[in-house]
């Protein structure tokens, strides 16, 4: 038996992969094929565009695949939302679906876009924007490029956004936030309750978080006096909280713990102050909770 599992073309492919990866995964993908290798026997991976995802699950061409929450809620289907895991193309976060207009523009709110022209690839999540607001614009599908179609084109656009970078070199600026979204694992429910795919899953889905939880941290060790040992305690800021070991002369501890990879620096010179020896920073691939 195998898992179908869909793998997200496009935008989020290559953070998608670097997420297997630190979860244990190898993935080759092959140039001209849809059909990445993957070295888990049971697994069977296809390269699908995140905005067909849902379709193809909900079909059961895939037993389960990645997309974001903004393409479930613009397919509509009757899926299984397995679990939330939170990485885009370029950070760990979410990212944000805005609508933007012209820095000239008049519009300040959704409101005064009534009778307008509004281009977005994410029509119907669009037209329930508007309708739970009451207004009526003209929302148009757009191929792509579609920073550049206001003003001549649209008066404004619904378009997606981590950092806001390319909306300012295009000259936009964000009037209102419509959806918040990130990526999700989604399973049909034939493949949620056959009980083999199930677990199989589950088990995909602790692995990705224990890599996901991993990201910008390191692990640290360290030796101490016991009498030293509060001193150093004061110092670490613990993931929840340090491990502490016996050494083989007793007045001698090892301590290990987890911190962000940004404040080693500012914290290993306090540790050496507080008398640690023997510091040692390791990279971490997991932490599985």
């Amino acid at each position: 038996m195998k898992l179908k599992l869909g793998l997200p073309k496009g935008s989020l492919q290559e953070a998608s992969l670097n997420l297997f990866r630190r979860a244990g995964f190898e993935i080759v993908v092959h140039p001209r094929s849809y059909f990445p290798r993957i070295d888990d026997e049971e697994i069977e991976c296809m390269l699908i565009r995140a905005q067909e995802m849902a379709r193809y699950v909900e079909d059961g061409v895939l037993d389960a695949g990645l997309t974001g929450k903004d393409w479930i809620l613009e397919h509509g289907g009757d899926l299984h939302e397995v679990a939330d895991l939170i990485y885009s193309k370029q950070t760990m976060g979410k990212v944000r679906w805005v609508l933007a207009v012209p820095e000239e523009s008049p519009v300040q709110t959704v409101r005064d876009l009534e009778g307008k022209i509004i281009a977005t690839e994410l029509v119907k999540v669009t037209e329930r924007y508007l309708a739970e607001r009451g207004v009526t614009a003209k929302v148009e599908f757009s191929w792509g490029a579609t920073e550049v179609k206001p003003p001549v084109l649209a008066d404004a656009i619904v378009e997606v956004t981590e950092t806001g970078s390319s909306l300012r070199a295009n000259g936009l600026r964000i009037v209102e936030t419509v959806l918040e979204s990130n990526t999700k694992l989604i399973a049909n429910h034939a493949a949620w309750a056959d009980p083999w795919k199930r677990q199989k899953i589950e088990t995909l889905v602790m692995l990705l978080h224990g890599a996901i939880e991993a990201a910008g941290k390191v692990g640290l060790m360290l030796n101490v006096r016991r009498a030293d040992l509060p001193g150093v305690l004061a110092v670490l800021p613990a993931l929840k909280r340090p491990t502490i070991s016996e050494l083989s002369e007793p007045e001698w501890v090892a301590v290990n713990t987890v911190i962000e990879e940004k404040t080693v620096r500012e914290i290993i010179p306090r540790l050496k102050a507080a008398k640690a020896q023997g510091i040692v920073e390791y990279p971490l691939n997991k932490i599985v909770m």
